[in-house]
């Protein structure tokens, strides 16, 4: 834990982030110019017994110069930069380990699909209790809005989570989390420890990008709230600096420590959190509140206004109130069809002998209370 700027680190697996800027930082390929001194804190790492993932964007910044024409690329053009730059990217990583990586492309798609995810998890798992580097990457090439994460510091939260990994280490081009931007106020100040993530926090990570990546400094934050929700451990470090990796070897805090909630939450209910998209919603009466010591029935259909979009048995759903208050997420155990059904009868007695013989329409075990989290 953290006393001031020392700390006492005992890790055993570790997720790294790597972005844009450090993979191709002028934008004319890979460059091993700052890759020199992360690929040496993996190799220490491991050296100390500390299982490694590396999350690495960069595939379109890597493949841009392949493209040297086009001033605005279209994204068919960014998904061939990607299909090109990723093959680049991982050749550079590959020249500076000497032990086996593996390769990991994957969607949101892939992530929020209950079953695919846990598939996910286990390569990872796999391929660490064989002492292959996982190096992964959203999947550019194939990914759609609909489909994408968006950012890598996003990504790498939700790899954290299904690698069940101690910490997260984000690499910024600057040195943490200030008070305000420090590229506009010479009076900014590096803050080194957040307890607790909330307004203020993300009031001071405002909504800045860099120029080469699609994640600012407010996605770091977003990424550090997911890992912290979990009970990893998050830092925001310099990656250009090979002072901060030896600081954090050393045991201490080259910038912004994000400490984990006291009550971490458990694995399918932070999947559901911060993970699975709900496919569909279910609205009540803004004078609803869920009764927490029910143990079996937690929603009846009286107590539905509305349903909304369309889903299946076993897809993620929103609880929300007319107002727009969200209440939760849950796995729903049925169709939007049939409970709209059952909702829109006149005869309440109907939907509750229904109900007795199908069973509840959410499950207390597959149930997400969102307290206003950011989702």
């Amino acid at each position: 834990m953290v006393h001031g700027n020392s700390t006492n680190f005992k890790w055993q697996r570790v997720v790294i982030k790597v972005g844009s800027a450090l993979i191709a930082p002028d934008r004319k390929g890979v460059s091993s110019r700052y890759l020199l001194g992360i690929a040496q804190f993996i190799v220490r790492c491991r050296e100390m017994g500390i299982q490694v993932v590396l999350v690495s964007s960069g595939s379109v910044a890597a493949g841009a110069h392949l493209f040297p024409d086009i001033d605005k690329p279209s994204v068919s053009i960014k998904k061939a930069m990607a299909a090109a730059g990723q093959t680049e990217m991982i050749g550079i990583w590959n020249n500076l380990f000497d032990f086996s990586t593996a390769q990991i492309l994957m969607t949101h798609g892939d992530l929020r699909d209950r079953e695919r995810y846990v598939s996910i998890k286990n390569t990872i798992h796999t391929l660490l209790d064989n002492g292959i580097l996982p190096i992964i990457n959203e999947n550019d090439t194939v990914t759609t809005d609909k489909l994408r994460v968006g950012d890598n510091d996003n990504l790498s939260a939700m790899v954290a989570a299904a690698s069940d990994a101690d910490v997260l280490i984000i690499c910024s081009d600057i040195n943490g989390l200030y008070d305000k931007n420090p590229r506009t106020y010479d009076d900014a100040v590096l803050v080194p420890v957040i307890k607790e993530i909330n307004k203020h926090t993300y009031a001071m990570a405002g909504s800045e990008a860099g120029l080469l990546g699609t994640g600012g400094m407010r996605t770091k934050v977003e990424a550090a709230e997911k890992a912290t929700s979990h009970g990893i451990d998050t830092f925001i470090i310099n990656g250009f600096s090979e002072t901060a990796f030896n600081q954090l070897l050393a045991g201490q805090n080259p910038g912004t420590h994000f400490f984990p909630v006291a009550k971490p939450m458990k694995e399918l209910v932070h999947w559901m959190t911060y993970t699975s998209d709900a496919q569909g919603e279910v609205v009540v009466e803004n004078d609803f509140e869920f009764d927490m010591d029910i143990q079996s029935e937690l929603l009846t259909s009286e107590a539905i206004a509305e349903v909304r979009g369309q889903f299946t048995v076993g897809d993620t759903v929103l609880i929300t109130k007319r107002d727009g208050t969200k209440l939760a997420k849950a796995v729903s155990n049925y169709s939007s069809c049939l409970l709209s059904f059952i909702a829109d009868q006149a005869d309440d007695s109907f939907a509750t002998d229904f109900q007795s013989n199908t069973g509840s329409i959410i499950s207390p075990k597959n149930m997400a209370m969102l307290n206003n989290k950011t989702v």
